[in-house]
């Protein structure tokens, strides 16, 4: 081996800086764990722990030192899967933002254009250009995006604006702008409140040009509090208020109206005496006082007062919006109250009339106007901060810039005059609405005050300070993951790898003797390269991540065996040790078939780390770091130390006397048995087909959208009694089974998927707890059920949600990726091998694989004891399936090229005979290895990755069978006469 000691010096040096980068993994470790001890269990206690030392020195080396936030910036970090903590996807509403580019136009074309675009939305396509496909349909040439009623308006004129002379395509690029700036905007709102909200290593970033942006608080426990704060846009308005004495009347004639449709004339209840129908109705009045004749004022929990109309339930609230809406309800508000905009409170909690503990929400009439906009506006909002108020509550207090305190004066001196209130709204949500009683208020400073605890006025003052999106941001993916259950994951990912580890190496040594200690040292390097690599790129390590490393130590020896066993060939035919390692390690002897088989596998781990996102990406980084590693390591570290073997005049045989004649002198007739294996496989894609067409495939909430939940109960519970239950609530939505352990179920539904918003993730979560807290003793409440805590062991430790929209956008980007890597593996399997019989071979037995794998997963979906969802992470397997599948077939096809170019006597199939037989210690030792990690994988990687595991697993077997049975026999099959013809002339002649 040439540059010997340059390769050394690299070695060493890449060793002494992979350690050095792996150092601040360790110590952050240590200092996180100091911080855990300290705070014990208080999550609270530990961020401020971990903050109040962030300057501090932490690791000293001696000719420099560095802070906990430098070593924090440095270490490995790990994925919410391990960590534990939330991670959401936030879709900014690109047709909020066209709205408001068009000052909310009221032109049909435009607004048909808005909702066609939403109905239609493609796969992998942005709602900008369906916008765009849209007006183009509905427009036909007519109506132009630069027509005055669109968005050749005032406040987009000017430089760099639009003017009325515009072509569509001038406008397209104007807006594309425009909504560009919109999500950066976003962005930077998103990033500032995040900074300020108190985890540490938060991770955010906009995902291509969709408009979506992803963020991560790793360790962060709150649910609910983190997605509002997510999703505020800070939209602060000042609303005056209608008072329960002027709305009183259309309430009352409200309620009448809905008796025609809403009441059960038979039904006869108690009396009842609510806030409005006590003001203005007599109580005599029997229509009015019975129970169950009011629509309206039957849902009424307590008395108003003021701006408050009444107290209602949560759950009530949106059949009261729902009455509020209908035009024969509309019609009754007379004058300017036909204005007049109906808007609820922030929860509370109030006694009922049983003295028992129940939310409550209030309900308010702001006075509107024919456009709709409020009496001030909240971007005059320079500065705020949490405070607290003259009674010693938490408030909100606001500074205004000068115009906003010029305004402020007059709205405060108007509500002081009339004697009215006015609505701090945020939100569309009413958070207080005081009288102003001593007179005008000057100077700009104002201040919000309610039912606020500490936590909620520091979110608050946050978000107002950090200032108000562009647009709504709706969580279109989410996946909560509870801390405990990411300990479990690293358990389970370590048990597996340590596992993986020594039975790889204990293979190796029975097999290959002392050649097997020599790549077992180049194991245990290429894992510190590789672990090296992952700190010094500042890589996330996931659970799936972790798989990555454990099938590294199967590809790892993968090139070792290569190399070994074409040695092993050399040594028999008579060559010395030293010229039988120089063939072995040449292009002529094992490099060609080690990168061909490797650069097949670069190609589809580059197709999954492109369409891949979350931990299939970290899966995807580790396999291609791993790749890399190990055929440094492989090539060049064994070597040295089989060189240095060679020097020393030691025997090396790289065979043991237990190995010695294991998968040696084969001679079966594989192209003899293609009638039965054609017969066979077509036997099984047709069962496969079949299957497919009757039973389908279990699509996981990644490809069809819906809600996730991992949740864990004290005792086992049924499966059939969980599902009636929730099925009631959810409208007949409700998967359940059992998840591992049979405490512990895996809940799925589509209920209000496509409902954006927080109210729609907590009604889901509330429903959930209501129905499932009989399964649990006394103490679970709702807070321990829902939110992530140190220890938690009962209640939700997972959940996802993910949205129909990102759940087209993965199944498109499912197809292509496996569509892609089939292309590339083909296109470089013919450039490779210059016939393309070879890669037609390669891409039928990798089909064949395919649909075997899909065939299983739709044969046994139904009663197999772990999940066997077709998600992303099964993609992930099928594309690492394509990759060992195109392993195996290469360094078949790399032998068969060879005897075909070489004089090896007889017909064209006793050839290629010959040459197969020749790889069986190679292919089988290849995929022993792989199947012995992937089983220890399975056995101990956990839960959660099981079907992943078991789809790889069963690719692996299937793959080895086709690469003999299936890619060989198709790549005779289908080259021509002549040229068998040309081969065998020519092979007679040598």
């Amino acid at each position: 081996m040439q540059n010997k000691g340059l390769i050394k010096f690299f070695a060493i040096l890449f060793a002494l800086v992979s350690i050095y980068q792996l150092s601040f993994t360790f110590v952050a470790s240590k200092v996180k764990n100091d911080a855990k001890s300290f705070a014990k269990g208080n999550s609270e206690k530990e961020l401020k722990y971990l903050d109040s030392i962030g300057k501090e020195k932490v690791f000293n080396l001696g000719f420099t030192n560095f802070t906990f936030n430098e070593v924090s910036d440095k270490q490995i970090n790990k994925g919410l899967d391990l960590e534990g903590g939330i991670n959401v996807i936030l879709q900014i509403s690109v047709k909020d933002i066209l709205k408001g580019l068009s000052n909310n136009s009221k032109n049909p074309v435009f607004n048909k254009s808005l909702a066609d675009a939403s109905a239609n939305q493609k796969g992998n396509q942005s709602y900008l250009d369906a916008f765009y496909e849209a007006f183009d349909a509905n427009s036909k040439g007519t109506v132009k995006l630069a027509s005055p009623d669109i968005f050749a308006n005032r406040s987009l004129q000017g430089e760099g604006g639009v003017d009325f002379q515009m072509t569509d395509a001038q406008v397209k690029k104007v807006i594309s702008r425009k909504v560009d700036e919109s999500v950066e905007s976003a962005f930077g709102v998103l990033r500032k409140r995040i900074d300020k909200f108190g985890v540490t290593q938060p991770n955010i970033q906009k995902l291509g040009e969709s408009g979506r942006i992803l963020v991560e608080l790793p360790g962060a426990k709150d649910v609910d509090r983190i997605k509002k704060l997510l999703q505020s846009t800070a939209q602060l308005e000042f609303w005056e208020t209608y008072k329960i004495e002027e709305i009183g009347n259309f309430m009352m004639a409200a309620n009448e109206s809905l008796k025609k449709t809403e009441v059960n004339t038979t039904e006869i209840k108690a009396v009842v005496k609510d806030s409005i129908s006590a003001l203005l109705a007599d109580d005599k009045d029997s229509t009015v006082a019975k129970k169950g004749n009011n629509p309206l004022f039957d849902k009424i929990l307590a008395q108003g007062g003021g701006p408050v109309l009444g107290l209602f339930s949560p759950k009530d609230t949106a059949a009261i919006n729902g009455y509020f809406k209908r035009a024969d309800i509309k019609i009754l508000l007379a004058g300017d109250q036909r204005y007049a905009k109906f808007v609820w409170g922030i929860p509370s909690t109030i006694k009922d009339a049983k003295g028992k503990d129940v939310d409550a929400v209030e309900l308010y009439a702001l006075k509107g106007n024919r456009d709709n906009v409020p009496a001030m506006s909240g971007g005059v909002v320079t500065d705020a901060k949490d405070t607290f108020d003259q009674l010693g509550k938490p408030a909100v207090s606001m500074q205004m810039d000068g115009q906003g305190a010029k305004s402020w004066e007059e709205l405060t001196g108007r509500a002081y005059t009339q004697k009215s209130n006015i609505a701090i709204v945020l939100d569309d949500v009413v958070y207080s609405a005081p009288g102003v009683s001593s007179g005008p208020i000057s100077g700009g400073r104002s201040e919000i005050s309610g039912s606020f605890d500490v936590t909620q006025t520091k979110d608050l003052a946050n978000v107002l300070r950090a200032g108000k999106l562009p647009a709504a941001a709706d969580i279109v993916q989410s996946e909560v993951v509870g801390p405990s259950l990411g300990q479990e994951a690293i358990d389970n990912g370590t048990n597996s790898a340590i596992w993986g580890l020594i039975i790889v190496s204990l293979w190796m040594m029975f097999f290959y003797g002392k050649a097997g200690w020599y790549a077992n040292v180049a194991l245990a390097v290429n894992l510190l390269f590789l672990f090296g690599i992952l700190a010094s790129l500042g890589a996330v390590l996931t659970l799936p991540g972790i798989a990555g490393i454990v099938l590294t130590m199967g590809t790892a020896v993968d090139a070792n065996i290569i190399i070994y066993e074409r040695a092993k060939e050399e040594l028999r035919a008579g060559k010395s040790l030293d010229e039988a390692v120089k063939t072995s390690y040449s292009w002529r002897g094992a490099m060609s078939s080690i990168t061909d088989a490797n650069v097949t596998h670069i190609l589809t781990g580059a197709v999954l780390f492109i369409f891949g996102s979350g931990p299939i990406k970290g899966f995807a980084t580790t396999l291609l770091i791993g790749i890399v590693t190990s055929l440094f390591t492989s090539i060049f570290i064994a070597r040295i130390f089989i060189d240095w073997n060679i020097s020393k005049k030691n025997d090396l045989t790289f065979v043991t006397k237990y190995s010695k004649n294991i998968f040696t002198n084969f001679h079966f007739d594989f192209l003899g048995m293609k009638k039965w294996t054609y017969l066979i496989s077509t036997v099984i894609v047709i069962v496969s087909f079949t299957s497919l067409a009757i039973n389908g495939l279990d699509q996981g909430t990644d490809f069809v959208g819906g809600r996730t939940f991992q949740v864990r109960f004290e005792k086992p519970v049924s499966t059939e009694t969980v599902k009636l239950e929730l099925e009631k609530v959810f409208d007949g939505s409700a998967e359940v089974k059992i998840f591992g352990s049979d405490n512990q179920l895996k809940i799925t539904t589509k209920y209000k998927v496509q409902e954006p918003g927080i109210k729609a993730d907590e009604e889901v979560n509330k429903l959930l707890f209501d129905n499932l807290k009989q399964h649990y003793s006394a103490g679970m409440t709702y807070d321990k059920f829902v939110n992530a805590y140190d220890g938690k062991s009962l209640g939700i430790l997972q959940a996802s949600k993910v949205g129909p929209t990102v759940a087209e956008d993965i199944k498109t980007n499912a197809y292509w990726a496996v569509l892609g890597s089939l292309a590339l593996v083909f296109l470089y399997l013919m450039i490779s091998y210059r016939k393309w019989q070879y890669s037609l071979g390669a891409i039928a037995a990798v089909a064949h694989d395919v649909i075997f794998v899909l065939g299983i997963y739709s044969l046994c979906y139904k009663f197999m004891p772990f999940g066997m969802e077709i998600d992303q992470h099964f993609i992930a397997a099928i594309l690492t399936v394509i990759g060992y599948s195109m392993n195996d077939t290469v360094i078949v096809f790399d032998r068969v090229r060879e005897y075909l170019a070489g004089k090896t006597k007889g017909s064209f199939s006793d050839i290629v005979n010959q040459s197969i037989n020749t790889t069986m210690s190679r292919t089988i030792n290849t995929s022993l290895t792989m199947i012995v990690v992937l089983l220890i994988m399975f056995v101990f990687g956990g839960e959660s990755i099981r079907g992943f595991i078991f789809a790889m697993l069963i690719g692996i077997v299937v793959g080895t069978y086709s690469s003999l049975f299936i890619a060989t026999p198709i790549l005779v099959d289908t080259i021509s006469k002549e040229d068998k013809d040309k081969v065998e002339v020519k092979h007679q002649e040598a």
